[in-house]
């Protein structure tokens, strides 16, 4: 099966502008990111949307980030991890986020623990802590079947912390890879989910600007690891468009 899902020919058929009354519906919001630029790649635009109307957003950045570059000698893993975090502090400086409504849960990237794992009750607790202190109206995280395995862990973590809150936030999903490497089987079937769409016209400039602030994923700033993630301008277009897709069973 070939790999892939047209963007905006799903979108045209599936998904329904939401105008403003998603972003109210949102409210105070957490956004769970696997790794940082996933913030500003998957929900850039209505995080800064929902900053200009009033409402607070936290972020919590579940993997470090560190294996990225997994070969470079120059950026090791503890290198690595600080250079992303502050990449990730200043993408949503940008967005309008403050640092001090920024966690880093630092799980090791490509690691992050799946519900068969011995460390995933730990981690699940971890983040319901986190919700709780934050009492968020709304949880945004990577899309159930998002084709990447920390996206999916951090889905899995983030169902399991809800279910332990006494008042649990309504919980919403954003796709990253499903466009540029989904199949049939990872989107969403018809009734799953109701599939809704923010406007991010005003906002755009702001979007490029944070997924341009993750230096080191869309620029070869480190150039000693030929296996290393790059986020080509092929790849980036998928993020260029006008609106943030949404799904919520």
């Amino acid at each position: 099966m070939i790999s892939g899902i047209d963007q905006t020919q799903f979108i045209d058929k599936y998904v329904e502008p939401a105008g403003d009354r998603l972003l109210h519906q949102f409210g105070a919001t957490v956004v769970i990111a696997p790794h940082p630029d996933d913030e500003s790649l998957g929900c850039g635009g209505t995080i800064a949307r929902l900053r200009q109307a009033g409402y607070p957003v936290h972020v919590i950045f579940v993997s470090d980030g560190s294996m990225s570059h997994p070969q470079s000698k120059q950026y090791p893993a503890d290198r690595l991890r600080q250079l992303r975090e502050t990449e990730a502090l200043e993408a949503l400086r940008i967005l309008g986020v403050e640092a001090e409504a920024v966690q880093f849960m630092r799980l090791k990237d490509t690691q992050v623990p799946t519900p068969d794992s011995p460390t995933f009750t730990t981690a699940s607790r971890d983040v319901a802590d986190r919700l709780e202190n934050i009492a968020p109206e709304t949880v945004l995280v990577p899309w159930r079947r998002d084709p990447h395995p920390d996206h999916r862990a951090s889905w899995h973590l983030t169902q399991a912390a809800v279910a332990q809150l006494t008042d649990p936030p309504t919980v919403v999903e954003y796709p990253i890879w499903l466009w540029e490497l989904g199949t049939n089987e990872d989107r969403p079937h018809l009734g799953e989910v109701r599939m809704q769409s923010v406007a991010i016209d005003s906002v755009m400039a702001l979007k490029q600007q944070a997924i341009a602030a993750h230096c080191s994923q869309v620029t070869r700033l480190i150039d000693d690891d030929p296996t290393g993630f790059y986020l080509s301008p092929d790849l980036l277009r998928f993020f260029q468009i006008p609106t943030e897709v949404f799904f919520q069973s």
